[in-house]
């Protein structure tokens, strides 16, 4: 990969989810210079999402050239299944895409390489060479809120897998007779340990006696405070994500686990008896450091410009350093 980074250089990145979109302008080093936000809308249908997008990178191209910057790629990072190869977001429910030919459309209307990601794996990426997960080589990073989902990265390369699907570590079995998922299977992680599943458990178990409806966060906390219902609903997501990441250890063998999403947000409350029941399932694998993420909402633009930096053969400087 070429060495050779101009200081002006900037990549348009995007990163789209079912209610709003975040948007930057990132140098090769990983310092973002202009950042923006704006709804997706994504009742509108497909068809307008696509169009808010494609005019918002330009936007933000047009920007950068009037700072005096120069774009030299975009990236984009969209959820649900990707076709990082084609360059096509496969489907999303989030966002109602099927089949579109996301990567082709940008670089008609735009002119510039562009590269299409998953919103985890590029995430995950840049908590890897960026963020919680730098210089370790070996990362998993697991997103945990309405879902979970992971990216396995390599020596700063997310693995896509077969079919594009890599990282479903939410559908990992750990209750087989544990609450229906989503997916249709009962007993999945996700249908236990995500922030809605946490939620959803303590409100059925509260049943009459809950007010009003209990967030994960307000279920952290009222188990910190002592209230029993709480910390028999926490102790449950926390035993199963332990299981869950015993799991992808024996897998993977990372050097560290980096967790992100909303319900990492819990910080201490969360990773010290997480650590302890990780620490419990481990035999003769090697424990991994389990850290919160610390790159925040940003991960997925800074990944997605990391994709885009790749694909143009320009390596971010940042992680060297």
């Amino acid at each position: 990969m070429s060495d050779a980074v101009d200081a002006d250089q900037v990549v348009v990145a995007l990163d789209v989810g079912g209610t709003g979109m975040k948007c930057a302008l990132v140098r090769p080093d990983g310092v973002t210079v202009r950042t923006e936000r704006h709804p997706t809308n994504a009742s509108r249908g497909p068809t307008a999402v696509v169009g808010t997008i494609l005019d918002v990178a330009e936007g933000l191209a047009e920007k950068a050239r009037a700072d005096g910057l120069t774009p030299i790629a975009v990236g984009i990072a969209v959820p649900g299944v990707v076709d990082e190869a084609r360059g096509v977001a496969v489907w999303s429910a989030n966002v109602g895409f099927r089949d579109v030919p996301l990567r082709d459309l940008a670089v008609r209307r735009l002119g510039l390489p562009t590269t299409l990601g998953h919103d985890v794996r590029v995430g995950g990426l840049a908590e890897a060479r960026l963020g919680a997960g730098r210089g370790t080589g070996h990362v998993l990073f697991v997103a945990i809120g309405t879902g979970i989902a992971a990216a396995h990265v390599v020596d700063g390369r997310a693995a896509v897998g077969a079919h594009d699907a890599a990282g479903e570590i939410g559908h990992i079995l750990v209750r087989p007779d544990g609450p229906r998922c989503g997916c249709g299977r009962p007993g999945c992680l996700e249908a236990i340990a995500s922030a809605s599943a946490i939620g959803r458990r303590y409100a059925e178990l509260a049943g009459a006696t809950a007010d009003a409806p209990v967030t994960a966060a307000e279920v952290a906390e009222r188990a910190a405070a002592g209230e029993p219902l709480a910390g028999e609903v926490w102790q449950e997501a926390v035993e199963a994500l332990a299981d869950g990441l015993a799991t992808g250890q024996a897998l993977y063998d990372v050097a560290t686990i980096v967790l992100g999403g909303g319900l990492a947000q819990a910080g201490d409350r969360l990773l010290t008896p997480l650590r302890a029941a990780l620490h419990e399932r481990m035999t003769f694998h090697r424990e991994p450091r389990l850290v919160a993420a610390a790159l925040g909402d940003e991960a997925g633009c800074l990944g997605a410009a990391l994709l885009a930096l790749d694909a143009v053969g320009v390596r971010d400087h940042q992680e060297k350093r």
